[in-house]
């Protein structure tokens, strides 16, 4: 059978009028601004990871001139460093998820108010996973806060107990 104009339920909508989109532009300004936050996240972090792992290359090129208790703390300084560059990695990419979930929820609803479907259940799914991938990300950086400082107090032994007796934590 074959299809006309008709059949397709598009062309039978009239098209939106621009005072039936400008409440959707309002609408779309928050993930606007969560994308302009998001972005902001993403330089910190890619920051962070990009000082990881200069600070693991430098450590890998001090291992040779290591011995005995020296060496295994630069070692375990390395390994937390590549936990943490994978934890960023992580965060990463989650945030980087949210931002596009966000643009993804954007463009939801310009087509849903240009053919005016009841899309409100689709656009709400959209909204919640793009703060759970933002909530995610921002809890894997909190863990690659804590392992850089647990990287800190190995740097620090035998410094640390001092600093700790002056109020230190």
């Amino acid at each position: 059978m074959e299809r006309t104009n008709g059949d397709n339920p598009l062309h039978r909508m009239p098209p939106a009028s621009l005072e039936q989109i400008i409440p959707e532009l309002r609408d779309a300004i928050g993930p606007v601004i969560l994308i302009s936050g998001v972005g902001l996240l993403l330089l910190t972090m890619t920051n962070r990871l990009g000082r990881a792992i200069d600070r693991a290359r430098l450590l890998k090129h001090e291992l040779s001139a290591r011995i005995g208790h020296e060496r295994e703390q630069t070692l375990a300084q390395v390994a937390i460093l590549y936990r943490r560059a994978k934890i960023i990695r992580l965060s990463i990419t989650l945030a980087a998820t949210s931002a596009a979930l966000a643009a993804v929820l954007i463009m939801t609803l310009f087509v849903t108010a240009l053919f005016q479907l009841p899309e409100g259940f689709l656009i709400g799914l959209i909204f919640v996973a793009c703060m759970a991938s933002l909530f995610a990300s921002l809890v894997a950086f909190i863990c690659d806060i804590n392992l850089s400082l647990h990287a800190l107090k190995l740097e620090l032994e035998g410094v640390a107990p001092e600093a700790e007796k002056n109020g230190g934590e």
